[in-house]
């Protein structure tokens, strides 16, 4: 990635070379960047890929493990690990240069250091990866847990002592610090744990200052000792020691360019010393601003969710105060509603009416699997089973079926923006059993029966004039079959039809083409 431009042909990578393993085959993910944008990931601990890579940079929970690739000098850097769940614009305005545009990278996570290493260089790491290499120098960046295994020993093998990290040493270099990018909205755990790392990082910092200087001290009382010799055997027209500090200051630029001549004259060596411990100290104090304003922010962060908690506590006195119930009763309601808000509709399946061996149902609810969770929504306007559901713009369309004793023409579809069911214009004929579908925008109602004889009949519904039209039939009677449609075609499998179930089930014939 280039700082406040695009990605250029030879970074992206397409979605279709992308691995697409599961999320738990994802044992790491190695994200990208350049010298121009490496000093931002690692002073902000923010990494982030275009946004076709949020179909696995979306898999990403903390803890797993990271590495960071760099285009320039091929090298791979880690160990990281993801401080957030892999997340679209955390930073929205990431490596702009001015922020006045939106980031190219959005698909983003948090970071932060597991083990300093020296980076890998291709031809050690490759190997490792040598399965998602799709061309010479490209690879894919998800990795699986073998890989991601391998590839933490052979950093582990080539960590750093305290105080010589890789992010310390880039720090000496850049010198002045930019300001930390936004930060995401997280929960009061999330800002706690985030705020004890920032305590401990700025103690390390605290110590790597002390001992540098310490060590400098120690150096440049060394190398003094033979000018401190001289001055005590008599020399009598040394210029005043303020003085000659103000002249060494003003002559270091030069006289640190020249290391041979430095190395020869103890004064001069004294003089680039204190100019570097300065230049240093200049550098851990932009540092410790910088750290400075992170805090303010995670304090800002806290206050915040400190006033969710205390919104979610008011809403527990007034539940309380709107009902009689027991202490139990009042949590355990409490708990449902924390466990709604965390359930996505993405992630469940739909269940409508049908037969539980004593009553015909009306009912529609959401079930997630993840959670082993049941929610009821809004029932149909009738008991249904048999029917057909089809989703088309955001809503699902429920056809046909029956109540045990009468079949339905009938159709409903359901909102869930509002939680309302809505008719919508009837069947040509009564039928259960049928098979739905969608294609250029209209319904397909196909096959069925009505107890009595089963259909070829094939109808469409057109929105535009809100009528089912019946169109080309299927070549075969089939009752209790299935439909789908895939790249632009619709097929129809198996099923019954009047006399024998179809041993064609297997073999799916097209219906329409786009």
């Amino acid at each position: 990635m280039e700082r406040g431009g695009r990605v250029s042909s030879n970074l992206a990578i397409d979605n279709m070379h992308a691995r697409n393993l599961k999320k738990s085959q994802l044992g790491g993910v190695v994200f990208v960047c350049t010298n121009n944008t490496i000093r931002e990931c690692l002073l902000k601990q923010l990494f982030g890929l275009p946004g076709q890579h949020f179909s696995y940079v979306k898999n990403i929970d903390p803890g797993l493990p990271l590495f960071l690739f760099n285009y320039s000098d091929r090298k791979l850097y880690g160990i990281y690990e993801a401080a957030s769940s892999g997340q679209m614009n955390i930073n929205p305005y990431g490596w702009t240069s001015d922020g006045a545009q939106r980031t190219p990278y959005p698909a983003q996570v948090q970071i932060h250091v597991r083990l300093q290493c020296q980076p890998l260089r291709e031809e050690q790491f490759k190997p490792i990866i040598a399965d998602n290499y799709y061309n010479h120098n490209q690879f894919w960046f998800e990795l699986d847990h073998v890989q991601t295994s391998k590839l933490m020993s052979l950093s582990a093998s080539l960590a750093v002592s305290p105080g010589t990290s890789v992010l310390t040493q880039k720090m000496e270099k850049w010198g002045n610090i930019s300001q930390p990018g936004p930060l995401p909205k997280s929960r009061v755990q999330d800002v706690d744990n985030q705020r004890g790392k920032d305590q401990l990082d700025m103690t390390a910092v605290e110590q790597e200052e002390k001992e540098l200087i310490f060590k400098k001290l120690q150096e440049l009382a060394l190398r003094s000792e033979p000018q401190a010799s001289s001055l005590r055997d008599g020399t009598e027209d040394s210029p005043p020691m303020h003085d000659m500090h103000l002249e060494e200051k003003a002559s270091a630029e030069e006289q640190m360019g020249s290391e041979e001549k430095n190395d020869d004259n103890p004064g001069t060596f004294c003089q680039s010393t204190i100019s570097q411990l300065v230049q240093g100290m200049e550098e851990l104090k932009a540092f410790r601003t910088e750290q400075t304003l992170k805090m303010g922010l995670l304090e800002q962060k806290l206050v915040e969710a400190e006033e969710q908690i205390q919104q979610l506590k008011d809403r527990c006195m007034m539940l309380e105060s709107m009902s009689t119930p027991s202490k139990e009763h009042n949590d355990e309601t409490v708990n449902n509603l924390f466990e709604e808000e965390q359930l996505d509709p993405s992630d469940a399946i739909h269940l409508m009416g049908g037969y539980d061996g004593e009553s015909w149902l009306s009912t529609f609810s959401l079930y997630f699997p993840s959670q082993d969770a049941m929610k009821s929504l809004r029932p149909m306007s009738s008991v249904r089973s048999y029917a057909s559901v089809v989703q088309f713009h955001e809503e699902l369309y429920v056809f046909g079926g029956g109540n045990g004793q009468l079949w339905y023409d009938t159709v409903e579809s359901y909102n869930p923006a509002n939680d309302q069911w809505t008719p919508r214009p009837s069947l040509t004929k009564k039928k259960g059993s049928l098979a739905g579908a969608t294609l250029n925008e209209k319904i397909f109602a196909i096959g069925g029966g009505n107890g009595v004889e089963c259909f070829a009949d094939v109808e469409m519904l057109v929105i535009d004039i809100g009528k089912w039209i019946p169109t080309r039939s299927m070549l075969q009677k089939r009752f209790a079959l299935a439909a789908v449609e895939l790249n632009g075609v619709v097929y129809a499998t198996g099923g019954f039809d009047g006399s024998d179930y179809s041993k064609y089930c297997n073999m799916p014939f097209l219906l329409f083409h786009h």
